[in-house]
């Protein structure tokens, strides 16, 4: 499975907005989808699906601001 499909459904169950994979520039925080909260638990989900460390220091909100953007970060990460 690719790290695009295994973000975007972690999202879309994140977020319980089932076409997220289809809407790759959804301003997230804008809309509401995302706030600190879920976003806390997003970074879980992700360390735990990856195998990763992700400080919250390096948290850059507009560098998660659309899936599509979460997306790219997380293949940055993990190289594939």
């Amino acid at each position: 499975m690719s790290t695009q499909h295994e973000v975007l459904g972690l999202l879309a169950q994140l977020t319980e907005v089932p076409d997220l994979p289809q809407r790759l520039d959804l301003p997230l925080y804008e809309t509401q989808v995302l706030d600190s909260l879920k976003t806390v638990e997003l970074i879980v989900s992700l360390e735990e699906k990856f195998g990763i460390e992700i400080s919250p220091a390096e948290f850059d909100r507009e560098a998660w601001a659309t899936p599509r953007l979460i997306v790219a970060n997380m293949e940055s990460r993990v190289g594939r």
